[in-house]
């Protein structure tokens, strides 16, 4: 997929989800929202589903200088990470923020997008 930067794990679903958190907070980033899907899907429609977590991150220094740059910016924030199972481990998946703020087509966005790309990546390289 070319629109997230991916990672497998071979370790404990909840384990990765707080190792993830944590790499964020390393990295100058805070959730905002975690949203629990498979929770979701079973309350709301009796569904089952995998364990599936939407992390939602923000560095807030990176988010005010977007934001100044492009007001509407926040319609895409905060940046998403998902956590999930899959047959052969837990698949951490970020957004690709280049991809991302290419929707804005403001090239005063590319460098902050470069540096959430690179914080993301040393996020996955600590799982």
């Amino acid at each position: 997929m070319g629109y997230t930067l991916t990672k497998r794990v071979d370790e404990d679903f909840d384990e990765v989800v707080e190792a993830t958190i944590g790499a964020l907070e390393g990295q100058g980033f805070g959730v905002l929202c975690d949203i629990d899907v498979r929770a979701t899907l079973k309350e709301k429609l009796d569904e089952e589903f995998r364990r599936y977590r939407i992390l939602g991150a923000c560095n807030p220094q990176l988010a005010h200088e977007g934001l100044t740059e492009e007001i509407e910016l926040g319609a895409l924030l905060p940046c998403n990470l998902v956590v999930y199972e899959s047959d052969d481990g837990v698949v951490v998946s970020a957004v690709d923020p280049a991809e991302l703020v290419g929707v804005a087509d403001n090239p005063a966005l590319d460098s902050i997008a470069d540096e959430v790309h690179e914080r993301f990546e040393r996020v996955l390289a600590d799982l």
